[in-house]
């Protein structure tokens, strides 16, 4: 089995949380008091890493909120992989994939270079686009398939001509491509009746289970429903409720205080589900 699957299993078994903390780390949402230091981004993401720690199964970094600031975004990629806890699933929320010598360099990227335990993809091009990941088998690959936007009913939800909608195609494939038990799909949590679904038929994924907090979805459902038979192969990402607290802040400290309340809270309740 995969050994980032088999760390994540174990994270989650000891800790009792599913909780997976988005760092979508907008400069623009930072509280104040980071931008009177060198690099405002990365000692925001840093305190939130340290107040979230005791209370994560993993970490996803949206690639976006970096790439967009050009080299110095990257750098603070960089150094904040090299924050996140060892013990913890690290994600690189970066949602490629492209004809095979592409994503075998994406593939490289996100798993030599920037050694991640795990990373989202494109399921559109199809099976040589995501090979290359899949060939990484102590790694986890999250394939896009059902996801929290309205957007998803454009194309995922859209039914093919035996009947079925495109995201349960997706499924299927998935569960053929996986090596060493390193597959994983992405299910929002605002899809709570579809969620259940979709996992009575793929016990042996990984659930990757964005949507809940500012999108409306429900954690209860969301633990309740992606979780497999023996409680494990999921995790429940919250990005911007959990990270931006609201408040006026004096310190660092202030701060790391109210998102581990947050943190504290939202672990509270999934240890209640599992």
């Amino acid at each position: 089995m995969s050994s980032a699957r088999n760390k994540t299993n174990s994270r989650i078994e000891s800790l009792r949380s599913m909780l997976c903390v988005g760092l979508d780390s907008d400069p623009s949402k930072i509280p104040d008091l980071f931008r009177l230091t060198e690099h405002p981004v990365l000692e925001f993401n840093r305190a939130v890493i340290r107040a979230t720690t005791d209370h994560a199964a993993a970490f996803k970094v949206n690639t976006a909120f970096y790439e967009s600031r050009g080299i110095a975004g990257m750098r603070d990629l960089e150094a904040t992989l090299e924050a996140l806890p060892p013990e913890c699933l690290s994600i690189a929320d970066a949602k490629r994939a492209d004809i095979g010598n592409t994503s075998r360099q994406y593939a490289k990227a996100f798993f030599e270079a920037w050694p991640f335990d795990a990373i989202t993809v494109a399921p559109y091009m199809g099976f040589d686009s995501l090979e290359p990941f899949f060939e990484f088998d102590d790694k986890l690959v999250f394939v896009l398939c059902l996801t929290s936007n309205p957007g998803s009913r454009d194309f995922e939800e859209q039914l093919m001509h035996d009947g079925r909608p495109l995201y349960r195609a997706v499924l299927d494939r998935v569960r053929s491509w996986q090596r060493n038990g390193n597959a994983g799909i992405v299910v929002g949590a605002t899809k709570p009746g579809l969620l259940q679904e979709l996992r009575e038929d793929a016990p042996d994924l990984f659930f990757l289970i964005p949507g809940v907090g500012a999108q409306g979805g429900s954690m209860q459902e969301a633990v309740g429903q992606g979780a497999d038979p023996c409680r494990r192969s999921a995790v429940v990402n919250v990005s911007r409720s959990l990270i931006f607290p609201k408040g006026d802040f004096r310190s660092i400290d202030d701060f790391e205080a109210a998102v581990a309340r947050e943190a504290a809270k939202l672990h509270d309740e999934m240890s209640i589900l599992l």
